[in-house]
């Protein structure tokens, strides 16, 4: 996988780099937008709103805690994905780590479903930024022969002019004061085929990329994008032999104010990742 393909071309899961801010655009109205209308709410209206959507939850929690088991998938039907078969089953998703990448995952669907989402975790982390925690994730992550002939072209991708791009040194390293953003969020994943041997899992994340630092013009900015691994079953794991991504889907922005650069580094530096399971 080229680093294009993995940042679409713009060094950040496709995000331009090196820009001077952002500029928020309001979405116009249309039939085609489900979203349109909605933002034509009056503030005056927002309290009524607050209390539908409290109510809506409980009654969703009260329908949860009174729903029956989940019957089990199964894993070779060809049927769209349904709650249950989305839904945390609770099943521990690994059984240890190697360079920081979990490994040992469960040799069925859901252990596939667990090893694709933790592998776009560690693929979308600040370690790809640096020759050997790079060499140690590709290692970890795809299958030999993929891995070894990966290292070159990423090494070549990741080149200086590229991090410089960033705001990294030729090391990877963010400017004094400032820190480098870089994480992949899943949100789901789905099964688009699966066997013993083979397995193909798509990861719905969303992602944070970008630089944030006083004299930053790159600011931390999110994405939505979907990553699609084809794994086989090699050893006693699930190994990347394929992957590519593609854009969205992506919801209609919030209003939430944006952070100041000292409370995202603080974020970064003191939220932890979490090791992902179906």
């Amino acid at each position: 996988m080229s680093n294009d393909d993995q940042y679409g071309g713009a060094g950040g899961y496709g995000g331009e780099v090196g820009g001077t801010g952002q500029t928020r655009t309001r979405l116009p109205d249309s039939p085609a937008d489900p979203y349109g209308p909605s933002r034509r709410t009056p503030r005056t209206s927002r309290s009524l709103i607050t209390v539908v959507g409290v109510v809506v939850l409980l009654i969703a929690a009260i329908a949860f805690a009174n729903s029956a088991p989940e019957t089990p998938s199964d894993p070779a039907s060809d049927k769209p994905p349904t709650d249950s078969s989305t839904a945390a089953t609770g099943t521990n998703p690994v059984t240890g780590k190697s360079a920081a990448i979990p490994k040992g995952f469960a040799h069925d669907e859901q252990g596939a479903q667990s090893a694709a989402a933790n592998y776009a975790v560690a693929l979308g982390s600040d370690g790809m930024f640096k020759k050997n925690t790079r060499h140690a994730l590709v290692d970890g992550i795809y299958a030999p022969d993929v891995a070894a002939r990966t290292k070159g072209p990423q090494d070549e991708a990741y080149s200086t002019a590229f991090l410089a791009r960033l705001g990294l040194d030729a090391n990877g390293n963010a400017p004094q004061g400032s820190t480098f953003v870089t994480r992949a969020v899943p949100i789901g994943t789905r099964v688009d085929s699966f066997s013993p041997t083979t397995a193909k899992v798509a990861v719905w994340y969303t992602g944070l990329i970008g630089m944030s630092g006083p004299t930053s013009t790159d600011p931390v900015r999110t994405l939505w994008k979907t990553w699609t691994f084809e794994m086989s079953w090699i050893g006693d794991d699930w190994k990347v032999v394929d992957d590519t991504q593609q854009d969205g889907p992506a919801p209609v922005p919030g209003d939430v104010p944006v952070s100041t650069s000292d409370d995202m580094s603080k974020a970064i530096k003191e939220f932890g990742g979490f090791t992902y399971a179906r």
